[in-house]
């Protein structure tokens, strides 16, 4: 293989992963061009009646619990859900104006600790991907040093270079996956907002 051809591209990574980090100082290890929100705010989700005690009280109630559970798990459609929260409000329920708001509040938990779990592990990826490209552009310069001997050592040559395409390619899967994980934060207030609409529709 030709690795001085290789070394090029390799430092070009390690290059362009630098430019893509930190992109909001506030936020040093926040990889995605999306702005960072550290938690949903209730007020953008939520137009129905104070949740007053709510917030406290959901986890009490053994069918609100069940409920949240599967609500906020994104492998339920959203439009199942939808349905279910009508099922359950225009149900059995007696008081439905407190049914709602113990389902909104748990919701809203539940779908804020999601998102936070989602955060924190974008970040911890950042941090690993910081690490990646600064071992990328090191071991780079390693090959470069190697090649520049006289002679050259070809079989440590190699054996870096192997090394350092592993590594690459770990760096550019990652990067993949961060693309596409950064949408889920997103995701989750875009479900929460509908599923908060259909429970004060279903107060109503």
């Amino acid at each position: 293989m030709n690795w001085r051809i290789t070394m090029l591209a390799l430092l070009a990574v390690a290059a362009s992963a630098e430019s893509c980090f930190a992109a909001d100082p506030r936020y040093p290890d926040w990889p995605c061009a999306q702005a960072k929100v550290p938690e949903i705010s209730l007020a953008a989700v939520w137009a129905g009646p104070p949740l007053d005690d709510a917030s406290n009280k959901w986890k009490d109630d053994a069918k609100v619990a069940a409920l949240v559970t599967k609500l906020a798990a994104r492998r339920t459609p959203l439009d199942d859900a939808q349905k279910a929260i009508t099922e359950f409000l225009s149900g059995s329920v007696t008081d439905k104006s407190t049914a709602g708001k113990l389902l909104f509040a748990g919701l809203f938990d539940a779908l804020n600790d999601q998102r936070s779990s989602v955060i924190n592990g974008l970040e911890r990826v950042m941090r690993k991907q910081r690490e990646a490209a600064e071992k990328i552009r090191s071991d780079t310069l390693a090959l470069q040093a190697l090649q520049d001997a006289s002679p050259p050592d070809q079989p440590k040559i190699d054996e870096l270079g192997n090394q350092l395409v592993w590594e690459t390619r770990i760096f550019e899967d990652r990067r993949r996956v961060v693309k596409f994980v950064c949408e889920v934060p997103t995701a989750i207030d875009q479900r929460l907002f509908a599923l908060g609409r259909t429970i004060q529709q279903e107060m109503e």
